[in-house]
């Protein structure tokens, strides 16, 4: 879906009064929107680039500037990126009265090329492999966020405790449950959709206060695109109704985390090339050696799946974040669904990813995965049947971010498709997240040893 400015129609909603600030973002290695406002006639004048600190691409979620990256550091000065706005993805932001916005691109400042570890060229690159095999990548993906009843700077100075959600049982496709919520939902819902990303439905997820929101198929490029707007979305407007929202893979220990999964077929010429109405379950061959490539190399996919120590504490058996790397046929409790079986629309569905998750990373791994499947002609395993939480000898998800970055670290076909410097990039920035969670005194350690140790 196209966005809904385009860059020849922002003169005249300028000199009606109706846009006079334009943002321009690029996203981090965390997948959050990063950059500069500008006066909407400056924008006018000079809509070609901007420029940024290259410390955006080698900051931890603290905005830390962390030792140990190759593309930047202090014996490097930290100089700057050239900003390139995409003029394709111009478009208003109905919960921002007056403003327009606008995706960049990131480039090298003295070589004019794509910086290759900024995540959207990353992604741009494992699009352009698709393409040049004579397939379009289309994906979508499903974002899970609980509501609380506080605001951000309330429970910033609390230390996060006392966290209420706005509801206070399972409201899972609940729609009395959920009607309390309809403010800030409802506002989110018709925000997104005027901000032309084509929202189909939310709902109650199943925990108290968790809710999902999902967005049309679309290209890899825009799905990516359209998934940080509705995270920056729901956390603005959540916010400007004095509560708060979060996509922390898992909150709280004993309930369910929140994920963010990846649904993905390859199209041709318009249509689903993983439909094939005289195969098994509507799987046509290339859909088959797509999903067995995700498959052979899950482990290594799962640290731009899971990105935090966080993340691996949602792989939960009983609460339908899968723990093993399986396929199986409409079956929630695998790491892989097949849905839509047998129709035009059968698809892959990844379930491993969590809301804590950067679109760009991983629809280009999940997407590299499944293409090194294609070129190989990989043979898909049996799928799965019953309940794969009891399946002890199926293949595991990681449990751990360490074990997920050596994984990344050790794998030939990543490093082929991303480049060396890109993955020891991301690897840096695992063992970064790695070393400050053993650093930092927990309030589970306190509580656990301040009398008893």
């Amino acid at each position: 879906m196209p966005a809904n400015l385009s860059f020849e129609a922002l003169p005249a909603a300028v000199d009606a009064g109706e846009i006079d600030t334009v943002m321009v973002a690029l996203v981090d290695m965390q997948g959050r929107l990063m950059g500069k406002r500008f006066h909407a006639a400056h924008f006018l004048d000079n809509p070609d680039e901007t420029h940024c600190c290259n410390y955006l691409l080698a900051t931890d979620i603290e905005m830390v500037t962390v030792p140990g990256y190759q593309a930047t550091g202090w014996a490097a000065g930290y100089g700057d990126y050239v900003m390139k706005p995409d003029l394709t993805t111009l478009r208003r932001l109905p919960w921002a009265p007056g403003t327009a916005f606008c995706m960049v691109d990131l480039y090298d400042h003295h070589t004019h090329e794509l910086v290759p570890h900024a995540p959207r060229s990353v992604l741009r690159r494992q699009i352009e492999r698709a393409r040049a095999l004579g397939h379009e990548p289309m994906m979508a993906t499903e974002l899970e966020f609980y509501l609380f009843a506080q605001g951000y700077k309330e429970l910033f100075d609390a230390g996060y405790r006392g966290l209420t959600p706005t509801a206070r049982h399972n409201v899972d496709y609940a729609l009395t449950g959920t009607f309390a919520d309809e403010p800030v939902m409802r506002a989110l819902r018709n925000g997104l959709y005027g901000a032309g990303i084509p929202v189909e439905n939310s709902k109650g997820e199943a925990e108290a206060g968790q809710h999902e929101i999902n967005v049309k198929y679309s290209d890899a490029l825009d799905t990516a695109d359209m998934h940080v707007l509705v995270k920056a979305a729901t956390k603005e407007i959540a916010q400007a109704h004095g509560q708060s929202a979060t996509f922390m893979a898992k909150y709280r220990h004993g309930r369910a985390g929140s994920s963010s999964h990846v649904h993905q077929s390859l199209f041709r010429d318009g249509a689903n090339a993983f439909h094939d109405p005289n195969a098994e379950h509507g799987m046509s061959d290339l859909m088959r050696h797509y999903l067995a490539g995700q498959l052979a190399h899950a482990e290594a996919l799962t640290c731009f799946l899971a990105p935090y120590v966080n993340s691996y504490k949602r792989f939960v058996t009983g609460l339908f974040a899968p723990t093993k790397a399986i396929w199986s046929i409409d079956n929630r409790t695998a790491g892989f669904r097949v849905c839509g079986d047998g129709t035009r629309g059968v698809r892959v569905e990844c379930r491993i990813g969590g809301a804590d998750l950067n679109p760009y990373l991983a629809c280009a791994a999940l997407l590299a995965a499944g293409l090194d499947g294609v070129e190989r002609k990989l043979e898909l395993e049996p799928q799965f049947s019953g309940d794969a939480y009891a399946a002890e000898a199926a293949r595991q998800i990681p449990k751990t971010l360490g074990d997920a970055a050596r994984a990344l670290d050790a794998s030939a076909m990543l490093r082929a498709a991303f480049g060396d410097a890109v993955i020891d990039h991301y690897v840096r920035a695992a063992e970064w997240e790695l070393e400050e969670q053993n650093r930092v005194v927990t309030d589970w350690e306190l509580a656990r040893g301040y009398e008893r140790a």
